[in-house]
This record gives C-alpha cells, structure tokens and sequence, in this order.
C-alpha cells in the first residue's frame, strides 16, 4: 500500500493572490472571523519569516474545543494505491462529507495478481490456503464469465442495446461494459483497489480515528500511513487522529457483532429477491410551515442537477435494500448527503440471469464454509471481510434529504448507470410515488440505456 498527499498550487491566473498552507489557511480565516480589518489586512500581518507563529497563536484554540478552526484548511488530497476494496469502501463510509474517487470494475480487468498478502490482511494463518483457493476459482470464474458475455455481445450486438449510429469505439466500450458490470460480482472484496479522497484536516482527523479503530491491519497501517502525509500538510491537527474508547468500542462492537452473527444464524447465498423500504418524514412546526407547494417546488427544474424549493429540501427520507450486492454497495455508499450504513453481514449472492456457469455452486458454498470457519476464530474473526465477493448481497439503509434523494434516482437510472443500480433505484422511486403520487410528475426515471 502506497499513501501519497498531493499539494495543491496556484494556477497561473492566480499567482499575485494570496496563498498559504493548509494550517496557515484556517489560522487566517479563524482572524477573519474574529475581525473586521479584511482579509488583505490579515494576510499582510502575518510575519513571513516565520509563518508558524502565526499558525500557533490561533491553533491552540483547536484544543479548546474549537474544532471549526480544523474544517478551514481547505481540500487535502490523498491517494491510496493498493488498498484492499473493503478498506477503501470503510473510508468513504466513515468520511460521509469527503469527495474522492475509486478504481472502476467497469473500465479496469482484475486477476489473482491484485490480491493482497493475506499475513497482510489478518486472516488466521491455517485458513490461508484456503482463501487463497477461493480468491483463484473466484478470478477463474470472473475471467470466463466475461469471455463468455464478450463473445455472446460480439455474435449478437442487440444485446447491449448499442444506439443507432453509434461509433465503432463506443460499440467495443459498450459491450465491455455489459460483460464487465455482469462478471464483476464474482470479484474478491479483498482486491486491491487505488482511491482517493479529498476533505478537510477537521474530517481527516476523524477518519482517521475511526479508521485506526477498526480491529484489522490492514486498517491500522493504512491510518499510520495517512497520518504521515497529513503530518506534511496539517501537523497541528494529526494528534486529533487518536482512537478512544468510544471510537474503538462502536466500532469493535459492529465487525463483532457480525462475526456472530454469522457464527450463530449460518450464512445464505441463494440470490435473496428484492425489497426497498422508503419513509418519507415531511411534516413541518406550527410555526414554520413550507411556505410554497411541492409542485412549485420543481418550478425551472430541467435535469437532476437543477434547484429544488425548500419544500422539497426540507423533507426527509430514509431508504433501505434487503440485498444490496457489495459490488452496488461501493457506490452507492458515496453519495455524500446524509448517512449510509451497511452491518456487512452476507444474507445472499447476486448472480445476474445472463450469467451461467457450472463452477458457481461450488464457489458459493467454498465461500460460505471459509466465512464461517474465520467467523468462529477468536483472534482473527473480523478478517471474514477479506473472503467476501462482489456479488455478496448484504443489507444498506441510507437516510437523506429529499432533493438528495430525487437526485440518486435520477443519476442511478440514468443515461450509462449501471443495470442493477437502476433495479435498486427504480424500486425506490416506485416506493417513494406511493407514499407522495404527486411527486411522479418532477422525477425523472431513466432506464439506464445503454449501459
């Protein structure tokens, strides 16, 4: 695993303004607010021949309780090649105000030689041939069913539903997007991915508390290593990265509480039939009711990115799937308003119906066996993550504002969105018409063609 911090410098239409690090950056705004001088006044009093002084005499606030002097250091980057899949799903689930970006089944081929060190990862030592043997037939099956989807898409070009008139290049890239978005569920989480992530010190510390509090290696070197690169941007604030005992205690409970899970009720990989749950939450005080109609609330709206009133705004919703393949679960877990939470607990395996090969009952119930014998460790249970796949169905509740929510819908079963996202999210919606009809007429549902 590599860990790198990448710096941000002025581009050449801003060289005469203002610039500072990071930590310098938040002392100075921290000023701003305690000052009606300007920002220019601000800047110019700083003593540029030692620039911490300044940093400093601010900073010690931080300790105070202060912790909104943090969030104005501005976007630190960080890259994180070689990580495991689960880690870099964990990150963007715990880093619920980051922006960032990971590696894509859809446009990257996957084999055995991407998996990590299992001593790496935790798994107990007697159970490593194992895994290893489930990781192969997993990226055996992978490869075949792709090959098999690719030649079916080649002899038969309807399949991919290709647009009429549509270029050679984009015919090649849309049939392998068909046979890479349906073999990809036999992909091992354990992969290792690259990901990036960009939030502020204040959101970096806490992730990486959390981060560092979850009882595998994995985990805890891939915090160290974010803590080095943070040290080069934000020193001041990479004390605040500390697990505590809350912090180890939730999380501890939640990776255990599913090792037990799974040791106490067994596991099932038949491939479990869709549910959505939607609450909607839109009532308002007495004394400030919405103050315009849900209609003219869409009044303009001409796509998903478009403003919503505040009628819509103010509504709440919580959404939840009974089966949610992790392979959907990586993405959807980043969309970055409200909460997404998953127990990552196995309750079935996707298996798209196109897909048909004589090898999967076996690797279903290899998976299965292997799952339960590192569930039922003492000291390594946790480390049952590293034998799921992608197709490994798993529940997944995300609760968010309704604009948030309309834009979900709108993106996932949009022109290009995945299949199996537009399935999830056009159950959503049809849940979500049914407690609100009106809103029918100001969603629009897309059908995700082409792929």
């Amino acid at each position: 695993m590599k860990i790198t911090g990448i710096g941000i410098c002025p581009p050449p239409g801003a060289r005469n303004n203002p610039s500072a690090t990071p930590e310098l950056l938040a002392s100075c705004l921290a000023r701003y607010s305690r000052s009606n001088k300007g920002i220019q006044s601000i800047m110019e009093s700083i003593d540029w021949n030692d620039p911490e002084k300044s940093v400093d005499s601010i900073f010690k606030f931080v300790d105070y309780g202060h912790a909104s002097i943090t969030g104005m250091s501005g976007g630190i980057a960080i890259a994180i090649d070689g990580c495991s899949m689960f880690l870099a799903y964990k990150l963007f689930e715990i880093a619920q105000l980051c922006d960032g970006q990971e590696s894509s089944t859809r446009y990257i081929k996957l084999d055995s030689s991407n998996l990590p060190d299992p001593e790496h990862i935790g798994l107990p030592a007697a159970l490593i041939s194992e895994w290893e043997q489930l990781m192969e037939l997993s990226f055996r099956i992978y490869h075949e069913v792709y090959e098999t989807l690719d030649n079916q898409a080649r002899e038969n070009p309807s399949i991919v539903r290709v647009p009429a008139g549509a270029k050679q290049n984009v015919i090649e890239r849309l049939r392998k997007n068909y046979a890479l978005d349906r073999a990809r569920y036999f992909i091992p989480f354990a992969t290792r991915t690259n990901a990036a992530y960009v939030m502020s010190a204040r959101v970096w510390a806490e992730t990486v508390k959390m981060l560092d509090s979850i009882p595998l290696p994995e985990a805890h070197i891939c915090a160290e290593g974010i803590r080095a690169e943070l040290n080069k941007f934000v020193p001041r604030m990479v004390k605040h990265s500390t697990p505590d005992e809350a912090s180890c205690s939730h999380t501890g409970y939640l990776f255990n509480n599913a090792a037990s899970y799974i040791n106490k009720r067994g596991l099932s990989f038949e491939n479990k039939k869709d549910e959505v749950y939607v609450q909607i939450e839109n009532s308002f005080p007495p004394f400030l009711n919405e103050i315009s109609s849900l209609g003219d609330s869409f009044t303009g709206k001409v796509n998903r990115y478009s403003t919503c009133g505040t009628t819509i705004k103010r509504m709440f919703v919580r959404a939840a799937w009974n089966n949610m393949a992790i392979a959907e679960l990586r993405d959807l877990n980043r969309h970055r308003s409200g909460f997404r939470f998953s127990p990552l607990i196995p309750v079935g395996f996707y298996v798209p119906p196109e897909v048909n090969h004589s090898l999967v009952k076996e690797l279903l119930l290899k998976k299965e066996a292997l799952i339960k014998k590192i569930a039922a460790q003492d000291d390594a249970r946790t480390s049952y993550v590293y034998a799921l796949l992608l197709g490994t169905q798993v529940t997944f509740e995300h609760s968010t504002h309704l604009d948030k929510f309309i834009y979900e819908i709108e993106l996932r079963t949009g022109m290009g969105a995945h299949f199996r996202y537009a399935e999830h999210l056009t159950g959503a919606y049809n849940e979500l018409v049914k407690k609100l009809p009106e809103l029918k007429s100001y969603i629009h549902l897309g059908t995700a063609e082409p792929e």
